[in-house]
């Protein structure tokens, strides 16, 4: 499960350090070791609705219960975030 809460927080750390996939990966792993995260391109995402969208990153929420990850809106079955940056065309 991933709480409102931890999404406004980990919005918030993204925000503060700056879209970057090394500083954010590493701070968020650390932050919050329950948690799985992932880093890519917003546009490799697809049509999926983000749960959180900034400007400049997109977090989108991960089921890992069975033996393929999906995406999911269901933040009580969640396991992990992805953080799927926005870059401007």
């Amino acid at each position: 499960m991933i709480s409102p809460a931890q999404l406004v927080e980990i919005t918030h750390k993204i925000k503060e350090i700056g879209i970057n996939e090394d500083a954010v990966l590493e701070l968020l792993r650390t932050a919050y070791p329950e948690i799985h995260f992932t880093y890519c391109m917003d546009d490799d995402i697809g049509s999926y609705t983000p749960a959180v969208s900034e400007s400049d990153f997109n977090l989108y929420l991960v089921d890992g219960r069975e033996h393929c990850l999906c995406l999911t809106q269901d933040a009580q079955i969640a396991t992990g975030i992805v953080v799927a940056e926005i870059v401007a065309d």
